[in-house]
């Protein structure tokens, strides 16, 4: 099974977002919510701000470059995710054990990495 490119961009940015958001300028954040998160097109934010699809669109490319630097830069993205393959496998290899030994090692896991 593939997955659509675009989606996958759009999923991207959107875990992007979540990180970085607080480190945004409030017109990144509002057009990348807006695109991103509302899906409204780029005319539509343009006609919402009156200034052209282009200025939107720019606006928009500006602040996906910016989460990309953040994440080149800070990685918590990629910590995340590492976390994430860090829990699958530990419930993986807990798949045998009593399953309340089991809940409470992937409890402690969750607070431990904070996703409590």
């Amino acid at each position: 099974m593939t997955v659509d490119p675009m989606l996958e961009k759009t999923n991207r940015i959107n875990l992007l977002f979540d990180f970085y958001e607080p480190l945004l300028t409030d017109k990144q954040r509002t057009f990348l919510e807006l695109y991103f998160h509302d899906d409204y097109s780029l005319g539509e934010i343009a006609e919402n701000f009156t200034i052209s699809r282009q200025a939107v669109y720019e606006h928009i490319k500006r602040a996906e470059l910016t989460l990309q630097e953040y994440e080149s830069k800070l990685k918590l993205l990629h910590k995340h995710e590492q976390r994430m393959k860090l829990r699958q496998d530990l419930v993986v290899g807990l798949s045998d054990c009593d399953p309340a030994l089991k809940r409470k090692v992937t409890e402690l896991f969750d607070t431990i990495v904070g996703m409590d």
